[in-house]
């Protein structure tokens, strides 16, 4: 976390504390890593609110792929159905947190999430 001056990369939020997720684990469990190389000369930083909607992108994007590669007949962390569950959970969560967001979210569109999850319940009843 970074105190000093400048503004949110997303929301131009300034003032206030900035941050930088780059170690931990997707929605999926899998490590990890989005340490900027060196040669990254503008890195980005977001205020606390614009953090938690680059995390709930990041499981949006997670969910999406894997959610592809099992719509293709390919291996998927979606061919488990407590894992399917969970995520279609997930996604539902993060569309109502979008809805109680005064601003629409820099980082993901409200339509795009529910129409994964109209894509989600159709897979549901074709199964």
């Amino acid at each position: 976390m970074d105190a000093g001056p400048g503004s949110c990369n997303a929301c131009g939020a300034s003032g206030t504390a900035l941050m930088k997720l780059s170690l931990g684990k997707d929605f999926f469990g899998r490590a990890y890593d989005r340490l900027s190389p060196s040669s990254d000369q503008s890195p980005k930083w977001y205020c606390e609110a614009c953090s938690m909607q680059k995390n709930l992108q990041r499981d949006f994007r997670d969910i999406r792929a894997e959610f592809e590669k099992l719509s293709a007949g390919q291996t998927s962390e979606l061919s488990e159905t407590d894992t399917f569950q969970r995520a279609s959970l997930r996604l539902r969560e993060i569309a109502a947190i979008l809805s109680t967001t005064p601003s629409h979210s820099p980082f993901l569109a409200a339509p795009d999430v529910a129409e994964l999850i109209e894509r989600f319940q159709t897979a549901t009843m074709q199964a």
